[in-house]
């Protein structure tokens, strides 16, 4: 077998086994899932009153107030 075969070969029963897998990696997904929802909320407060402030300039420049 060459050794470009064998790759393949175990390329294709590394993805026949990813997806017989139904278990899947439910922890890790928690983990990212807390630390995106972390790092949403740890972005808004520091970059939540910058971005209201350009909004309402925004909104006064088109308003004409």
């Amino acid at each position: 077998m060459t050794t470009l075969r064998r790759r393949r070969t175990d390329a294709t029963i590394w993805l026949r086994d990813l997806a017989e897998d139904e278990r899947g990696d439910v922890p890790g997904w928690v983990l990212v899932t807390l630390m995106t929802a972390g790092l949403v909320v740890l972005i808004w407060a520091v970059a939540g009153p910058a971005l209201s402030a350009l909004f309402e300039q925004a909104i006064q420049r088109v308003s004409g107030l």
